[in-house]
């Protein structure tokens, strides 16, 4: 099996790098930054292409496609890479690097890889293709703290849905699984913040491969924040204003 992850710097992205190279699986990994992503290939060299890719730039799609060819097709699409920061006075670079990268650069990078999946030349093998993403527990309703985190994090949410649909109504064999997981104890919560039900991310990333191998559709980690996603969806607008988070 073939997979490329965006994002497999550090992280979530890669952890669950390591357990797919640990199940055999080849790789294209691929961040901005490159020594990190060579790390990950001395664990494997013959198993292992490295590739630097920034999603906010404009050619970061076609720096995937090349990747894809490099490693001669793919059968999973891993997206990892995000960045995220509490801004309670909206500061406007902050917002506008968050959409960057996680609205204009996720949608660059996870349409191009359906319409690699789509194309006719696309032979699927096995139970077809899958997209995998990183969204998170924060697009579930609109939080004062991280403005434009939680709205990006809920666009990624409806944009899986999305191609979800598309792929059904297509006839396309593209399986779509959305990740959302609670606070995870890496670079991205580096604001000294005291976040409550802390995860690591070699937990995340088992629960991660797992859902992968069950085709899973969405899945919230762990249990505590599918109860807590839960309360928060029963929750009225003129309650939720009220909330002090």
């Amino acid at each position: 099996m073939k997979a490329i992850i965006v994002g497999a710097s550090s992280g979530i992205g890669q952890e669950v790098a390591k357990l797919l190279l640990a199940d055999g699986w080849t790789l294209g990994v691929a961040a901005r930054r490159e020594e990190q992503l060579m790390q990950l290939k001395a664990l494997a060299p013959d198993r292992v292409e490295v590739m630097t890719i920034d999603v906010t730039e404009t050619d970061a799609d076609e720096r995937l496609l090349a990747l894809i060819q490099r490693l001669g097709g793919i059968d999973l699409y891993f997206h990892a890479s995000g960045i995220g920061k509490q801004n309670r006075t909206l500061d406007p670079d902050i917002e506008l690097r968050t959409a960057q990268t996680n609205a204009l650069g996720f949608m660059r990078m996870v349409g191009a890889a359906f319409r690699y999946f789509a194309a006719p030349s696309h032979s699927p093998r096995g139970e077809g293709a899958m997209i995998a993403a990183i969204t998170s527990i924060a697009g579930t309703k609109g939080l004062g703290p991280a403005p434009a985190y939680s709205a990006t994090k809920a666009l990624q949410a409806n944009y899986l849905e999305a191609l979800e649909q598309q792929a059904r109504q297509r006839k396309l064999p593209i399986h779509i699984l959305d990740i959302r997981p609670g606070f995870v104890d890496t670079a991205l919560l580096n604001d000294n913040f005291p976040y409550p039900m802390l995860m690591q991310p070699d937990h995340v990333a088992r629960d991660i491969v797992a859902c992968i191998k069950k085709r899973r559709h969405v899945r919230i980690i762990d249990w505590r924040y599918r109860l807590l996603t839960a309360g928060w969806r029963l929750v009225p607008r003129w309650l939720w204003r009220r909330f002090k988070i």
